[in-house]
């Protein structure tokens, strides 16, 4: 049987993630309702890609039952709320990154898809890329040795974007786009804490941080470096440096699509989309769609 998607929000990432479901196999991914504050804005959603329902509130599609999943794709500062909802609802929820603003609000979430008995993943999309898959494959197997530096980069022009630098709206350049990177390096050293972090950068007038360098020292002498700017375009690839070889993505590092690994370049091509995408690459989507799919058919939650 299909899983039934349920869509939180009618915005241009919910337009993305739908569009890469149908990149997918029509038995085992279907959306079947979406929500906006506005019915008027749902019902224009539906339309365009084919939805047979539309709620004008979020409310309404967590009483829906026959939704398996709810993708949020709310912004920042309502994932908290969102994501209460539907877990208090007994939905199991796919939730767009960062999970929350702070500690508080994702020790919450968690506490509350725990409490429920649900299904709760943070839409880190960059983890279920093949490119990923492989890159931990090649890291199990020694392929370069011992990693003694990680770099990754993340800028690109988003000032104009109020969702991007209002402090009110969870902007900033550390929420919005360190998180790739810093997601990066987690996924190189499997999991381990940093045994040190320093950081840099400078804030706009509006309280977010406009470009954040970071450094993190973990154990054995290994070190990460990382930069994301909301000001500038950055080269926006990635590297991992060890004692017999480099693994280098090029741009762009949070939706690759090019592995190069001791200097031989391999292509991973994305599917084409039914329609045009906000976003680059965003048919990637269905990786991590995919893996939600196979989370509850085997109940790993």
């Amino acid at each position: 049987m299909a899983t039934k998607w349920g869509l939180c929000s009618a915005g241009k990432i919910s337009h993305d993630f739908t569009v890469a479901l149908k990149t997918l196999p029509a038995e085992d991914h279907q959306v079947v309702a979406v929500a906006a504050r506005n019915l008027e804005d749902a019902q224009e959603f539906a339309n365009k890609h084919g939805i047979s329902r539309a709620y004008g509130s979020y409310e309404e599609l967590a009483r829906d039952p026959d939704i398996d999943v709810v993708y949020v794709g709310v912004i920042h500062p309502y994932h908290l709320s969102t994501c209460l909802l539907f877990t208090k609802a007994k939905k199991n929820v796919l939730c767009e990154k960062p999970l929350a603003m702070n500690t508080k609000e994702v020790k919450e979430i968690l506490a509350s898809a725990k409490m429920n008995n649900v299904f709760l993943m943070e839409a880190v999309w960059t983890r279920f890329f093949p490119i990923s898959v492989e890159i931990r494959r090649l890291l199990a197997q020694g392929a370069v040795g011992e990693v003694k530096m990680v770099r990754a980069e993340f800028g690109v022009p988003l000032m104009h974007i109020p969702r991007s630098v209002q402090k009110e709206l969870g902007g900033g350049a550390l929420l919005d786009l360190g998180i790739y990177c810093l997601q990066f390096i987690c996924m190189v050293y499997n999991g381990e804490k940093p045994e040190r972090i320093q950081a840099t950068g400078f804030c706009l007038e509006t309280g977010v941080d406009e470009t954040v360098v970071v450094t993190l020292k973990f154990s054995n002498n290994r070190l990460a470096v990382f930069t994301c700017s909301l000001r500038v375009q950055l080269p926006n690839d990635a590297i991992i440096v060890g004692t017999k070889g480099i693994i280098k993505i090029p741009a762009h590092m949070w939706c690759p699509t090019s592995l190069v690994v001791n200097g031989k370049e391999t292509q991973y091509p994305l599917p084409e989309p039914s329609l045009p995408l906000k976003f680059i690459n965003s048919t990637g989507m269905r990786y991590e769609a995919e893996e939600v799919r196979q989370c509850l058919l085997k109940g790993n939650f």
